[in-house]
C-alpha cells in the first residue's frame, strides 16, 4: 500500500463527501479510492468511516485522524514546492497591518524589494497604530513593536528597537540639559499616547504628563500626539523633550538636529515584530514574507548607525 496515495484519498473522500467525487477529482476509478481507504483503515486497525447509502460519517478516530493527516501532506508538499521552481512563485493578495511611522519610514523599500522577488504577490498595507484583531480583522501579517506578551499569535523578531529621550540644541541652550533623572521636572515633555509603560522604568517615572511626578507635584503634557512623527518634529523645532524610537528620531539625531539626553537610562530596547495567526495551513506568500523579513534591516539596524 502507498500510504501517501492512501491519505490523499481519505482526505478527498472528507473533502468531496463522496468515493465518486473524490475519484473525478484524483482522476481514478471509485473502487480504486475505496480501496486505499479501506487500506488505510487496515493498516491503522481502525474504522475512519462510517458508509451509508446516503451519506459518509467520521468515526471519532477519523475525526482525529483527518487533520493531522491532512497537515502531514501539506507540509510535505510544501518542502517540495521550496525545492522546485514554486518556492519563488508565492501567489495571492497579502494583507498587512503595521504602525503608521515605522511604515511611512522604512517599509515601502521593502515591499518594493519583496515584490521584485515574489511577482505574483499583491500587498494591501493598512496602516495604524493600535493592535489589530489580525484574525476577526482579515489581515495575514501585521508588524508590531514593544513587548510581546504572551498569546496565540506567532510572533518573528525581525530587529531592536531602541527608545531615546532627546531635544533639539536650541531648546537645550535655552532651557538647559538635564544631567540627573531629577533635572527632567521643570521640563516640556512630547508625550507619545500609545507608550507602553513598561518601555522604562528607570526614566519612565520621572517624565512630565504621566500624572504626579515622583516628588509629588501635578504634571501635564504640553503636547500629546498618537504620532511619532509629528512628536519628533515638534522636539526639532525646540518644542521640548521627547522619547521616541530611533527609527523615527535617528535620521535627526545624526544630522545634528536633536541631541541624546541621559544616555545612560536609555529603556530597555523593545523590538520590531511580524506576526501572524496560528495557522495549520500557511500560505506560501506569508512564509515567504516572514522569511524576507528577517535581517532585512541589519544587525543593528541602519537606523542606528548615529552614535
Amino acid at each position: 500500500m502507498d500510504r501517501l496515495d492512501a491519505m490523499r484519498a481519505f482526505i478527498s473522500v472528507v473533502s468531496e463527501g463522496s468515493f465518486t467525487r473524490a475519484a473525478e477529482r484524483l482522476e481514478m476509478s471509485p473502487q480504486l479510492v475505496s480501496k486505499y481507504v479501506a487500506q488505510l483503515e487496515n493498516h491503522l486497525g481502525v474504522r475512519l468511516l462510517n458508509r451509508t447509502t446516503r451519506k459518509l460519517h467520521l468515526t471519532e478516530a477519523g475525526r482525529r485522524y483527518h487533520p493531522r493527516a491532512q497537515q502531514l501532506l501539506v507540509d510535505l508538499d510544501d518542502v517540495e514546492q521550496q525545492l522546485g521552481d514554486l518556492q519563488t512563485q508565492a501567489r495571492g493578495l497579502l494583507r498587512i497591518s503595521a504602525p503608521v511611522s515605522f511604515a511611512t519610514r522604512h517599509l515601502a523599500p521593502l515591499l518594493g524589494d519583496f515584490q521584485r522577488d515574489h511577482p505574483g504577490v499583491d500587498i494591501d498595507l493598512q496602516l495604524n497604530d493600535r493592535k489589530v484583531d489580525i484574525v476577526e480583522e482579515g489581515f495575514d501579517i501585521a508588524l508590531r513593536i514593544g513587548h510581546l506578551k504572551s498569546s496565540s499569535l506567532i510572533a518573528k523578531r525581525v530587529a531592536p528597537v531602541r527608545l531615546v529621550l532627546c531635544a533639539s540644541p536650541a531648546y537645550l541652550a535655552r532651557h538647559g540639559t538635564p544631567r540627573r533623572l531629577e533635572d527632567l521636572e521643570p521640563h516640556r515633555y512630547l508625550r507619545y499616547s500609545y507608550m507602553e509603560q513598561e518601555a522604562g522604568e528607570s526614566i519612565f517615572r520621572w517624565l512630565p504628563g504621566r500624572g504626579q511626578h515622583p516628588s509629588g507635584d501635578l504634571v501635564s503634557s504640553d503636547l500629546v500626539s498618537n504620532n511619532g512623527d509629528v512628536l519628533v518634529e515638534a522636539a526639532v523645532a525646540g518644542a521640548g523633550l521627547v522619547l521616541q524610537p530611533t527609527f523615527i528620531s535617528g535620521a535627526a539625531i545624526k544630522a545634528g538636529k536633536l541631541q541624546v539626553i541621559l544616555p545612560e537610562y536609555e529603556p530597555k530596547p523593545m523590538s520590531l515584530y511580524v506576526v501572524y495567526a496560528h495557522r495549520q495551513l500557511l500560505a506560501s506568500k506569508v512564509r515567504c514574507f516572514v522569511d524576507f523579513m528577517e535581517g532585512y534591516f541589519g544587525d543593528p539596524p541602519f537606523w542606528d548607525k548615529f552614535d
